[in-house]
């Protein structure tokens, strides 16, 4: 204790006393931007040495050795590294070959200057790994050290911008097979152990190490590369009808997107390996570790009843995360502020990629659906918020991500694309990865690059684009004069917030006449734009704005193309039209009743299968946010049996699961719910219904809730027939948020509080969404308090994505004016709360206080 003392004592003379022109921080908890920027300039030539010796019981510890090199370029600070562990799990520190007492503070390693020398400099110690991002399981693990939790394992510089060589050493179970981000260069085994040593890995971020150990299955498939001829793929799942179906594809995709990115880059693969590992239950859709890229294996794994959608999904999932091995593992961001670029590279990418993949689905109408409702269901939010956000410490980095990132930032991407030029833009990109390879970079360094490959002034856009929240809400002004003809046709722009942003974006109108439609394109590069091309055309029957999707903002939505809208041959006009009229809705220029009556329509007329599956989410959300109980009930009879009927009609194989599954979602009546049972226990079929084992478990859910006098009897019956050791697992896990009884549910919720409880995130996140269904709100809008008031601690131990989905599966499940006091009350008794998560707890919510608003006439 005395050591310590007196270490900190001259730290912090140091950091106080210290004249000289270098970047000085404060020891705190996470990773600040000051301690960033002062190793950044302290540290080079990082090399991580480590052991885990992994034991079969997942209860065990995890013993651990790091040797740590680096070169110091100052001795004007001393070194920290990050350990976001109990004190407790550091055994000893050897610094240059000298045995040091250890300095541990606010989750920091500090190794003063007085032990350290200029240039090379080792550092040995010995530890308990950390368990936090471990995810260990019975019999696998996994690391998952995005976005700052690497330290929450090993300690390191936990940064983006110190990129390091990893020599990794693991001994396991002998019949566990082990992935990471290079190849297994020696293998022993004794006494039942296995000990692997793996070759030098290539020069990666933190976040982008990884390993996975446990039992799995192995398959491989052709790479395509001279550099390393075989894919290799862990994997859990046991179907097989879904491993058949799925592996050659699950190849051919990677194979296809490596192809596609090498040329459009103009560089080859830049690491010695691709393998996967496909982990059931995983957090996201898939994270792209160098070396070991890991998914979420329902999203890998598909039969013959999927979708087009599902496997238009699975193809954009391996290319997006493949997409990434350039763009964040190659060139790396420097700071997470701009985490976003990498995420709207891969999203970007992805959706080129898929097209030659899936050549029969209409990519113009796929990207409006997959983007456009994700991006808005934020950015019409009192939470929005800008693509590039402010970040002081890397502790916050996880809740940068959301829709923004994933959604909006792709349209805005294709925006300057097509504002560029496709050619002059790849051209920009091909010299930003020549320029940052095996570096770092941010939106800035990019930006300049672009300026140069075009007359636009790319900064001055972007500062819109990019930096700004929001979306506008655009207008229209049309005069007419002689015979009837436009004299004057005006589109004007302002944002939804009232600010004075403005969105320069192109478009097409189409003005619709009795022998076709005329086709428009419109610049809106300021507030206002006079559409010459309209200037002398007829009066057309009605306008249809946005008509090519590309255009982003609420349009006018003229009520007559609604009723003919199936005589509209483009089907991405349609979904634009789809999409317009779901954000009028919400914005209250037309009524939900209105609105569900051509969604309706539009579900039971649709030959499209994205379409359908457009307006069905549509239907889903008004018929459940934005009609009373007792509306509901008077609407349900008509909508059921329409629904039904349709359900024996012809159709696509993609088409009808969409219809069944709409229907599941909101047939909880008599009729629909003995329905609905009936397809479960099998006694009647469906043409062309293609459901599989997790099909009918979900159903199963559903139906718990649906009819609670059956639900013990149901959910025994479809706890016996899962087959998957996982899934069974998965399925036990919801089983009290499934239950009749009130005080199982409560006792469920409340088990939630405990960390250890919420490992599974996934499983945690459907089991609120039972506790909270709208058919079960009046017993459990008690946990809406608690919920807002687990939000920081979830977000402290939780992964990136899992605030967000916590609440939409909480508080934004309800609509009611109970859930808008319970929200108004938290902000009112938490005016200093983190603005981040206001921010997440306003788009969550944003369903609440519009449907006190709408007025259904």
């Amino acid at each position: 204790m005395k050591h310590l003392y007196i270490a900190l004592v001259s730290l912090f003379c140091l950091l106080s006393c210290n004249t000289k022109q270098t970047t000085t921080f404060k020891i705190e908890a996470g990773v600040s931007q000051s301690l960033a920027m002062a190793r950044q300039m302290q540290l080079t030539h990082v090399t991580y040495h480590l052991s885990f010796a992994l034991p079969a019981k997942k209860a065990d510890t995890i013993p651990a050795q790091l040797t740590l090199q680096f070169t110091t370029t100052n001795l004007d600070l001393p070194v920290v590294l990050d350990f976001n562990a109990d004190a407790h799990k550091l055994k000893t520190l050897v610094v240059n070959g000298a045995e040091q007492p250890i300095v541990f503070k606010n989750e920091h390693i500090i190794i003063p200057t007085s032990v350290l020398k200029l240039g090379k400099n080792t550092v040995a110690i010995a530890f308990t790994a950390g368990e936090l991002s471990l995810n260990r399981n019975d019999d696998y693990l996994y690391t998952l050290l995005v976005p700052d939790r690497a330290s929450t394992v090993f300690p390191c510089f936990d940064q983006p911008d110190i990129k390091a060589i990893y020599h990794l050493t693991l001994t396991a179970p002998q019949n566990w097979k082990v992935l990471s981000a290079a190849p297994v260069a020696q293998k022993i085994t004794e006494q039942g152990k296995t000990k692997y040593t793996f070759a030098p890995s290539d020069n990666i971020c933190t976040y982008l190490f990884s390993f996975v150990a446990g039992k799995f299955n192995e398959a491989s498939g052709d790479s395509g590369l001279e550099k390393f001829s075989k894919i290799h793929l862990l994997y859990r799942e046991n179907d097989s009808t879904k491993i058949k179906a799925s592996l050659p594809e699950i190849f051919r995709l990677h194979r296809e997107a490596i192809s596609f990115l090498e040329n459009y880059t103009n560089h080859p693969f830049p690491f010695q390996k691709l393998d996967a590992a496909a982990i059931p239950g995983f957090q996201y859709g898939g994270m792209e570790h160098v070396g070991a890229i890991q998914y979420k294996e329902s999203s890998l794994f598909l039969d013959e009843s999927a979708t087009q959608n599902q496997l238009l999904g699975r193809g954009k999932l391996i290319a997006h995360e493949t997409s990434h091995m350039w763009f964040g593992d190659l060139v790396s961001i420097k700071w997470f502020n701009d985490v976003w670029m990498k995420e709207v590279f891969a999203n970007f990418m992805a959706d080129k990629i898929a097209n030659p993949s899936f050549p029969d689905i209409n990519h113009e109408l796929q990207f409006l659906i997959t983007h456009y409702p994700s991006a808005y269901s934020v950015d019409r939010t009192q939470g929005a918020h800008p693509i590039r956000q402010h970040l002081e410490n890397l502790k916050n980095a996880g809740t940068l991500y959301g829709a923004i990132i994933y959604n909006k930032a792709p349209i805005m991407m294709r925006q300057l694309e097509a504002i560029m030029g496709k050619a002059a833009f790849k051209k920009g990109i091909q010299t930003y990865i020549k320029t940052y390879q095996n570096s770092n970079a941010n939106w800035n360094d990019l930006v300049t690059i672009l300026d140069k490959q075009t007359p636009v002034n790319i900064k001055q856009w972007s500062s819109i684009w990019v930096n700004k929240s929001g979306r506008p809400i655009i207008t229209d002004s049309i005069v007419y004069g002689d015979k009837n003809t436009i004299k004057n046709f005006t589109l004007s722009q302002h944002a939804e917030d009232g600010s004075t942003k403005i969105w320069p974006q192109l478009f097409k109108i189409g003005l619709v006449y009795p022998q076709g439609i005329k086709v428009l394109k419109v610049a809106l590069l300021d507030k206002t734009l006079e559409v010459p091309d309209a200037e002398g055309l007829p009066k057309p029957e009605s306008i249809i704005y946005n008509y090519d999707g590309f255009g982003y903002g609420v349009f006018p939505l003229p009520t007559a193309q609604l009723d003919n809208l199936m005589h509209i041959d483009d089907v991405v006009a349609r979904g634009a039209i789809y999409l317009n009229l779901y954000e009028n809705t919400l914005n209250g220029t037309i009524s939900p009743s209105k609105t569900l009556a051509v969604l309706t329509k539009a579900v039971l007329t649709e030959k499209e299968e994205g379409l359908v599956k457009l307006t069905s989410n549509e239907l889903s959300g008004l018929f459940w946010g934005y009609f009373t109980a007792e509306e509901r009930k008077a609407l349900l009879p008509s909508l059921e049996k329409t629904l039904r009927n349709k359900l024996y009609q012809p159709t696509t194989a993609g088409i009808k699961k969409t219809l069944f599954n709409v229907y599941e979602n909101i047939a909880y009546n008599e009729k629909g719910t003995s329905f609905l049972y009936q397809i479960w226990n099998k006694t009647i079929t469906l043409p062309d219904l293609k459901l599989n084992q997790d099909d009918y478990t979900s159903l199963a859910c559903t139906l718990s809730i649906y009819d609670p006098q059956k639900a013990n009897d149901i959910l025994a019956k479809a706890e016996g027939a899962i087959t998957n050791p996982d899934k069974l697992k998965r399925f036990q896990f919801l089983l009290p948020a499934l239950s009749n009884d009130v005080a199982v549910r409560d006792a469920f919720f409340n088990s939630l509080k405990e960390e250890k409880n919420r490992e599974k995130e996934s499983w945690v996140q459907s089991a609120v969404g039972y506790l909270n269904h709208p058919l079960r709100q009046e017993t459990s809008q008690k946990y809406l308090a608690e919920s807002l008031a687990l939000l920081q601690e979830i977000q402290r131990t939780g992964d990136i994505f899992f605030p967000k989905r916590w609440l939409d599966n909480t508080i934004g499940q309800y609509h009611s004016a109970y859930a808008k006091e319970v929200v108004d009350h938290f902000f009112e008794t938490h005016p200093d709360y983190s603005p981040v998560l206001k921010n997440k707890i306003l788009q969550a919510a944003d369903g609440i206080y519009r449907a006190q608003k709408i007025v259904k006439p």
